[in-house]
């Protein structure tokens, strides 16, 4: 099975990304409401191309990972915040969110942080694993914190060392 290959974000991935986000939409792992228009930007003012890790299979953009800092406070610099994350359908089981995860703590590395954290909902168990299986711990839970197709679902923080 090949290695996917993980690097930086570059303006010209911006409708591949696009597309992906719309494909990939789910209640499973998003609260904000489901992409309606196929030409809203991808990047914006919070979020360009040097805060994303894309991953290629076969010479084709199958994921990305969001990285950002946690808040904007001078006290908090040092951690960083997985943002969001996709991988598209046929790419699942191949190793890229995995890929994306650890190029994002090598990332969150270089550029000399010392947390990663991120959010996840509850009631996504293969997410948590994965993020478990990768060194993130749960540091807190929000119960019932949102209401997902007629639901409430926990939100779940996590986080690691770097």
């Amino acid at each position: 099975m090949p290695v996917p290959l993980i690097r930086r974000a570059r303006y010209d991935d911006e409708d591949a990304l696009g597309r992906l986000d719309r494909e990939t939409w789910s209640p499973l792992h998003s609260v904000m409401p489901r992409p309606q228009r196929p030409y809203d930007p991808f990047f914006g003012e919070r979020a360009g191309p040097e805060d994303h890790l894309v991953a290629e299979l076969d010479g084709r953009l199958v994921g990305y990972l969001r990285l950002g800092r946690a808040t904007e406070l001078a006290s908090n610099a040092h951690v960083r915040m997985v943002r969001g994350l996709a991988v598209a359908e046929q790419a699942r089981g191949r190793g890229v969110a995995r890929a994306l995860l650890r190029a994002a703590v090598e990332e969150t590395r270089r550029q000399g942080a010392r947390r990663l954290t991120l959010r996840v909902l509850g009631h996504n168990t293969p997410a948590r694993e994965l993020y478990e299986s990768e060194g993130f711990v749960v540091e807190g839970v929000l119960p019932e914190e949102f209401h997902l197709d007629g639901a409430y679902v926990d939100d779940v923080f996590m986080g690691r060392s770097v």
